[in-house]
């Protein structure tokens, strides 16, 4: 199945729903909105576990470990378990499809990455890196209302993904082409070009016109702003600067947040740490980026909205309430 599957590693809105929508359009590509196969069983208690679970994941975890000692090929022998069930999966949406390849876009994957690489060592991956605050701006102005401090609390993104694929990017442990945002929607037919000789088909350039090709479903993961247009755009691509450059509280933010990043992760994402804020300089009277609203941001927002000190808030109180009593009609 390996030789079938192209996964797309990136940061949430870093352009990968743009970049599979491209990759969508070509005629041995089949995609699917974010299927997350891979991250649940990352978390099994081998490689790492859960925090928390309804049942207790911490012997279960040294249970299947002492299990898999005893297996004649041990830990390859758990993989081809693993494998045979997403196999069977992907290779089950791919049959009665006419495309030959199945595209996964789960920004998720990144952060399990020595896993992901061990069950499918012979896939295609394609990194995508964005300018690290471009990729922040994005996520606070869709899911935050603009706001990156309740961003950065909830999901400090940037130190969980940047140091991650950075490493995968060093260590390359399986076919992977890096290819940079920016790059991606200033030269778009060059770089889908390259994109297809790694991946060993023929070239389609008209996929760069993906509007009505590639046909996506709603799911988790949903476009934001993809489906505005139908090819690349470079009209975000430094709004981020415009908006530091015009509240002091984000750029000490943003000053915090890649000060903890390494200057190696940075440099090999493409993005050195000396230059990172260069764009500022040239920000002036730049557009800055505004809040997105549709159906699926206000969804989003609203079940924050709801969320925040919940425990502590009267709304909170009924919900549990209403929750006890489900528990106990539904118990069996």
């Amino acid at each position: 199945m390996d030789e079938k599957l192209i996964f797309v590693i990136s940061p949430p809105r870093a352009g990968s729903t743009l970049l599979q929508h491209m990759l969508g359009a070509h005629s041995e590509i089949f995609t699917h909105p974010e299927p997350h196969l891979i991250t649940p069983i990352a978390h099994l208690g081998y490689y790492d576990n859960v925090d928390k679970a309804p049942f207790d994941h911490i012997n279960a975890a040294e249970a299947l470990k002492t299990f898999v000692e005893g297996l004649p090929r041990g830990e390859e022998d758990y993989l081809d378990a693993l494998r045979a069930y997403t196999n069977t999966l992907y290779g089950r949406m791919l049959q009665p499809q006419k495309e030959s390849r199945f595209l996964d876009k789960t920004p998720a994957y990144a952060l399990v990455l020595p896993f992901l690489s061990r069950l499918y060592p012979e896939a295609k991956y394609i990194v995508l890196t964005r300018h690290p605050l471009a990729i922040f701006s994005s996520y606070a102005n869709s899911f935050f209302n603009g706001d990156w401090k309740t961003a950065h609390e909830f999901n400090p993104i940037l130190e969980r993904y940047v140091p991650a694929m950075a490493r995968f990017i060093r260590e390359k442990p399986a076919p992977s082409l890096q290819v940079d945002y920016e790059t991606l929607v200033a030269s778009p037919a060059d770089e889908l070009a390259r994109i297809f000789e790694f991946l060993g088909l023929e070239n389609e350039p008209d996929a760069v016109n993906y509007g009505g090709k590639a046909e996506i479903r709603e799911g988790m993961g949903d476009p934001i702003n993809v489906k505005r247009h139908d090819r690349p755009m470079t009209d975000s691509v430094e709004k981020w600067a415009a908006e530091l450059a015009h509240d002091a509280s984000k750029r000490a933010l943003a000053e915090q947040m890649i000060a903890r990043l390494d200057e190696d992760d940075l440099a090999i994402w493409g993005y050195p740490k000396a230059a990172i804020f260069e764009p500022l300089s040239r920000a002036g009277a730049s557009e800055i980026p505004k809040p997105v609203l549709n159906r699926y941001t206000f969804k989003r927002r609203v079940m924050l909205l709801l969320k925040k000190d919940i425990h502590n808030r009267f709304h909170g109180r009924i919900i549990k309430r209403i929750k006890y009593y489900c528990d106990v009609l539904l118990r069996e």
